[in-house]
């Protein structure tokens, strides 16, 4: 488990995992970004409401691709036991 160094929003983070640090500088630039969309549509935002409105997008983000990927397993699922019932 490595430790890398982010900042957000002028903050320094230190953050403990087992991924690449690239890869967590990806996902700590990802939040940045999303924080900062927060602040262009509502630049009087609190630091605090604009992270946790940035947390709610990530987070809708999340449960679509989550339902997506669902519908897609299901569909392929669907698929495979046609094609299985033809070679029966």
């Amino acid at each position: 488990m490595g430790l890398v160094e982010i900042h957000i929003l002028g903050q320094k983070y230190t953050i403990k995992g087992d991924e690449s640090e690239e890869y967590i500088q990806k996902l700590a630039g990802y939040v940045q970004d999303k924080i900062k969309e927060v602040y262009n549509n509502s630049p009087n935002t609190t630091p605090l409401k604009a992270s946790i409105l940035a947390a709610i997008t990530i987070a809708d983000e999340l449960h679509k691709l989550k339902s997506e990927q669902d519908t897609i397993a299901k569909s392929i699922e669907e698929k495979t036991v046609a094609l299985t019932r033809l070679f029966d």
